[in-house]
């Protein structure tokens, strides 16, 4: 953690880091890697996948992140893992099951720490969990059943409770789609949403989770343009947003990682997404397609970790280290029969 790597992480184009890949990474050295189903085959491959990395970057201690929420966005599938559910159908399980919010949050830390379970024995410590935003009647089915579809403040309850399962097991957590996802009409990887509600209501409603959580270690943006804040960028892009709104009011200090800069949402080439992420406030941009030309353009147009973004990193590292050591050992088979009790035998 000693070195400031560049501010970015890629994705890569398959099972095994090609001989190009290889050496981009190792003169690029971006901060880390994100995996994808097609990088995914079985627990060896991606152990091997992932000590490549780490060997190019030349630091064993190099985040990976995945995606691995449950239900519709799990990178991770059967037979060699587990089919965890979607953050909705465990809190509807739970409820149907006769629990109440206290019996939902504890279903939730569960589930979560047995996915960081399956994560951490693969070598990858930043899962993409939790999903915070608010879905509104109306809004495009791309987030949906990835929130929990619960109110402000039982989000972020539980959202907390999703964080301290993951870190428990010595895995980050990157809460998302910060500010707010929820209202977007469109999907983000088809067009860019704008969303025109008031302020005021954003803050008692889409924004609170995020407050709620401004202390988790990693935070990703949402590619949404909130017209009353800034009506210009969306938030990824938008310095005023992040400065005022996501550091100051809500008081996030952690990393915060763009969303991935290849949806359409985005306009411009690589490059300048890459660069005007970095120049709006985003400590990493996000690259994922693992399109080698598109990484070259990236890797030239981003800077090394400033000062700051890399002391966040190093902040979260620490959040993540302690929260496995805090937590004392981890039990499987106990964790699955009591999510099996608290769903009524659903999952």
């Amino acid at each position: 953690m000693g070195r400031r790597p560049r501010a970015v992480v890629f994705g890569c184009a398959g099972p095994v880091l090609s001989a190009d890949e290889r050496e981009l990474f190792a003169d690029a050295d971006p901060l880390g890697l994100i995996l994808f189903q097609r990088n995914c085959e079985n627990p060896d491959q991606i152990r091997a996948l992932i000590d490549a990395f780490r060997t190019a970057v030349g630091r064993a201690d190099a985040p990976v992140l995945i995606d691995q929420e449950g239900g519709r966005v799990q990178r991770l599938k059967p037979p060699h893992w587990r089919d965890a559910p979607s953050a909705a159908a465990l809190v509807r399980a739970v409820r149907d099951a006769g629990g109440d919010l206290k019996a939902v949050a504890e279903a939730v830390t569960v589930n979560a720490r047995l996915i960081a379970a399956e994560l951490i024995e693969l070598g990858i410590t930043v899962d993409c969990v939790p999903v915070l935003d608010l879905p509104v009647p109306g809004a495009d089915a791309i987030i949906s059943d990835r929130a929990f579809g619960v109110g402000p403040d039982d989000t972020a309850v539980l959202g907390c409770a999703a964080c301290e399962g993951v870190l428990a097991v010595g895995v980050a957590p990157v809460i998302k789609h910060i500010p707010g996802h929820g209202r977007a009409t469109v999907d983000t990887h088809e067009a860019l949403p704008v969303v025109d509600t008031p302020v005021d209501e954003l803050g008692a409603s889409d924004f609170a989770p995020f407050r709620g959580l401004a202390d988790a270690p990693w935070a990703m943006t949402a590619h949404v343009v909130f017209s009353d804040l800034d009506p210009d960028h969306p938030a990824t892009l938008s310095a005023k947003l992040i400065a005022s709104l996501i550091r100051a009011d809500f008081g996030f200090d952690g990393v915060l990682v763009s969303d991935d800069l290849g949806m359409s949402a985005l306009q411009g080439d690589m490059a300048d997404r890459a660069a005007g992420a970095i120049a709006a406030g985003c400590d990493l941009a996000l690259h994922c397609s693992g399109d080698f030309d598109e990484m070259t353009a990236v890797a030239e147009a981003v800077p090394l970790m400033n000062e700051t973004a890399h002391g966040r990193f190093v902040r979260a590292e620490v959040h993540r280290l302690r929260g496995r050591r805090l937590a004392g050992p981890f039990d499987r088979a106990a964790d699955l029969r009591r999510l099996s009790e608290l769903t009524g035998g659903a999952f």
